[in-house]
């Protein structure tokens, strides 16, 4: 699995558009329930950073997060909402527990 960490922080006159658009993804998700991949997403105490995670399967033939019309809808604006564009760092997965 690949795993990706994205960190940005929105306008604070966007942050509620930004969370209402995350929650879109998270329904699509649970509509679509693609294998291979897990994804949280996270907003800070200042309720204006933001910090997803996604861990995908890199064997799958189509990414199950970035080919949802869903996500598309949510990336297609971040730019104008976000006061500190999204960083993403490429991380290895060390280990994972979900008790």
């Amino acid at each position: 699995m690949k795993t990706s960490i994205v960190r940005y922080r929105t306008h604070p006159q966007h942050a509620e558009e930004n969370a209402a658009l995350v929650g879109e993804v998270f329904r699509a998700l649970a509509q679509a329930r693609p294998a291979g991949l897990h994804y949280e997403a996270l907003r800070a105490p200042d309720g204006v950073s933001f910090i997803h995670v996604v861990s995908v399967d890199e064997t799958l033939p189509v990414h199950p997060l970035t080919s949802l019309p869903a996500f598309q809808a949510f990336v297609a604006g971040i730019r104008t909402r976000c006061a500190e564009p999204p960083a993403p760092l490429e991380s290895m997965l060390l280990g994972r527990y979900a008790g």
